[in-house]
């Protein structure tokens, strides 16, 4: 979170700026002439209940409407009485009248709706900020267990074999691994990152198919200032191995390819598909989807309106295009 965020986040800041602009209002409405000082005086008498109908009885609002109307009325007519007793008071001149009440009481109620509304949008915009870290929390905690899943099926097919690779990709599952669950709790990661993390995989894969496939993975542009939601393009590596029908002798194909250029990032997976391979049914429906499923909520919570997710599968090629302003 830069400092800019964290100043608007804070609620002393966001409280002093909405009486600095109620106090601008005042300055223009009153026709004192000590409207400066008059104004102070008029925040410090309507401050006490404002911050007790925020903090005590705007809770009843959604619970009990009818306590709330009470309490609310109850609150705006006994600080009334209060700031007009003290007006009179401190100002020669000056006798209680029932005009004064009624205005000073206006104003009062007009205050206190004022702060009711941004209290309300207040907690709504926290509220479903949270429900958003929660969802994505969530989400990025069934990612580690799917690519978890995927990856030990692999080791287990070696294992079972007795292949000599299988000390080597450990090693690679153990860098990933600790990249997976240390190096992706920020909201977004540099890219630079997420680029060598699936370098890594993809040399994991390497070395588990050797002469199967053919892999190539290029990147171009500008990447070492530019950060990412972590772990959204490796979902579609992982099922673009997955999928690969490595039991026949024809040699299969896997393309990845990522691109900066003028504010957009632009990534590429292409895979050979098997005439028996059910890939696109299976990804986007069932346990075998969940971590297409999770990407596209993931995009759809963290870039709203600022990516572009193509998935076609045509003359034996399975291809993913996502473009994304970043």
């Amino acid at each position: 979170m830069s400092k800019f965020d964290r100043l608007i986040d804070n609620k002393l800041i966001q409280n002093l700026f909405v009486w600095l602009f109620f106090y601008v209002i005042l300055l223009i409405t009153i026709q004192d002439g000590a409207r400066a000082l008059t104004s102070i005086y008029v925040i410090l008498l309507l401050a006490p209940a404002v911050y007790i109908n925020n903090l005590y009885i705007l809770p009843f609002f959604r619970k009990k409407p009818s306590i709330f109307f009470l309490l609310f009325s109850a609150n705006s007519i006994v600080f009334t009485a209060i700031s007009v007793y003290l007006i009179v008071k401190n100002t020669t001149g000056e006798t209680l009248q029932l005009g004064m009440f009624v205005n000073f009481l206006g104003i009062m109620i007009l205050a206190l709706l004022f702060a009711s509304s941004l209290k309300i949008a207040r907690d709504s915009f926290t509220r479903r900020q949270q429900e958003k870290d929660a969802e994505l929390k969530l989400l990025k905690g069934q990612l580690n267990p799917h690519f978890l899943f995927n990856t030990l099926n692999n080791l287990y097919g070696l294992s079972v074999i007795k292949s000599d690779k299988l000390p080597e990709l450990m090693l690679k599952l153990s860098d990933l691994l600790r990249y997976s669950l240390y190096e992706t709790k920020d909201v977004y990661v540099p890219l630079e990152k997420e680029i060598q993390y699936l370098e890594n995989y993809i040399s994991l894969e390497k070395i588990r198919l050797e002469e199967k496939t053919d892999i190539l993975f290029s990147k171009t542009g500008e990447i070492s200032t530019q950060k990412i939601a972590p772990m959204l393009f490796i979902v579609f590596v992982e099922n673009a191995f997955k999928h690969l029908e490595t039991s026949t002798d024809i040699k299969e194909n896997v393309s990845v390819s990522i691109r900066q250029e003028n504010n957009k990032l632009y990534f590429k997976c292409q895979n050979t598909i098997g005439k028996m391979d059910v890939l696109h049914e299976n990804l986007e429906k069932g346990k075998n989807g969940i971590g297409l499923q999770n990407v596209k909520k993931r995009l759809a919570l963290m870039y709203p309106d600022q990516h572009t997710l193509t998935i076609e599968k045509k003359e034996g090629i399975y291809s993913v295009n996502l473009i994304l302003e970043v």
